[in-house]
């Protein structure tokens, strides 16, 4: 699994932390997941469980909502309504620059948040609640003691798993007037619901009333012995890997991403993964990496390297492997290569050693560290032989590139 850390603006143009954790090949749909009331994005439960998502090729979004963690704003005037506009705005950016959210996943009153916010997402085919109320208005049992303050003073400090956050008579009024019941029943989607029967914060009725109240298709797993946030990492796992095989039903994985043919030994295959403008997937032989163009280019997402990154990096790969092989051979007291190299555009009439002297012209600089007990007429040898490595040649060199078309699979 890789992981992407970005920002997003939500409705007010506050910006959001998130992470975007990928599987190590093309995904093949795109989960979007809300964390726990006052919980962020680094949960250990949310953590885990994109990781058992991203082993079976699916992406997960976590973010932090307003007020929270590293996102910008204030937590005090937030409450239930712009949580699901959090949510909603995550799935607008993911349907920018990725694409739209295939599954909907939340945790606790994330879960509930979901369940409001999926019909504003109507590319979703699957949603999934964990420990989730049927009824925002449960959350205020972790500060019932302080309503009373709340109504009369307009704003008051609470402690929340030990933490302090300022609650307002606006987060209360809000929680009151939200009913899930009708989004339940509307959702249109195949819904999973996680609920441990021991739960210490959401009892199981919530379940229960979740369950009856959505049409099918509906299912339910029973958390036996887990606790509400999932803290055992076996609890966690479970849920993802329960997640990703349920979800592989509804999300038509086999249609998504067609099957692409390992290439032939000493060949490159390379496919547009239509996930955005750029992004290519290379297949080399059993390995796989992400192509793309960086941000600062329309339709690029920097998700991995652009081609001439790729060209470098064969360079310098080459470069390394060739002055390894030679010291091997030569008995060289060479510890370790490293090349640093970089590529621009320089005006012909620039270069004296070129026969090219009118136009553009391609420089590829490259720079050598050598480190071990080598004299100066060994690391002059190392020099001359840089030049040598095969790719060098090959860039060096006339090359012939023929083009042909070859009918779709």
């Amino acid at each position: 699994m890789r992981s992407e850390r970005f920002d997003f603006p939500n409705a007010k143009g506050e910006k959001l932390a998130a992470v975007l954790d990928l599987p190590d090949s093309v995904p093949h749909a795109y989960a979007l997941f809300a964390h726990c009331f006052t919980c962020g994005k680094d949960a250990l439960a949310g953590k885990r469980i994109a990781e058992r998502l991203t082993d079976a090729g699916i992406a997960v979004l976590r973010f932090d909502f307003t007020g929270l963690g590293a996102s910008e704003g204030e937590f005090a005037n937030t409450h239930f309504s712009s949580n699901v506009a959090d949510l909603i705005a995550a799935a607008d950016h993911l349907r920018k620059v990725y694409r739209a959210p295939d599954l909907l996943i939340g945790h606790s009153l994330g879960g509930a948040a979901i369940l409001a916010a999926a019909e504003k997402m109507p590319e979703a085919r699957a949603v999934v609640t964990i420990g989730a109320p049927s009824d925002p208005g449960h959350v205020a049992h972790l500060f019932k003691d302080q309503i009373d303050d709340i109504r009369h003073q307009g704003e008051v400090e609470v402690q929340l798993a030990g933490r302090p956050f300022r609650i307002k008579r606006e987060f209360l009024d809000d929680i009151a007037s939200v009913k899930l019941d009708a989004h339940i029943a509307n959702l249109r989607k195949p819904l999973l619901i996680f609920h441990s029967p021991s739960d210490e914060y959401v009892g199981i009725e919530h379940a229960s009333h979740i369950f009856l109240t959505a049409k099918h298709p509906k299912s339910f797993v029973s958390l036996a012995g887990a606790d509400h946030l999932l803290t055992r990492k076996t609890d966690a796992r479970y849920v993802g890997h329960v997640i990703a095989a349920w979800a592989e039903r509804y999300l038509d994985v086999e249609d998504t991403v067609p099957a692409i043919a390992e290439p032939e030994t000493g060949s490159v295959l390379v496919r547009e993964t239509r996930a955005s403008t750029f992004q290519q997937d290379i297949t080399i032989g059993k390995h796989r990496i992400i192509a793309d163009e960086p941000a600062t280019v329309v339709g690029g997402l920097d998700t991995g390297p652009n081609p001439y990154d790729l060209l470098l990096a064969g360079l310098g790969a080459c470069t390394s492997m060739t002055l390894r092989l030679y010291a091997e051979r030569k008995k060289l007291p060479l510890d370790r290569v490293t090349v640093r190299l970089s590529h621009a555009k320089i005006h012909a009439e620039d270069c004296a050693s070129c026969e090219t002297k009118t136009g553009m012209i391609d420089r590829i600089d490259r720079v050598l560290t050598l480190e071990g007990a080598l004299d100066a007429a060994q690391r002059l040898k190392l020099l001359e032989i840089a030049d040598k490595c095969p790719v060098h040649r090959t860039l060096s060199s006339e090359v012939d590139i023929r083009t042909y078309e070859a009918p779709a699979a």
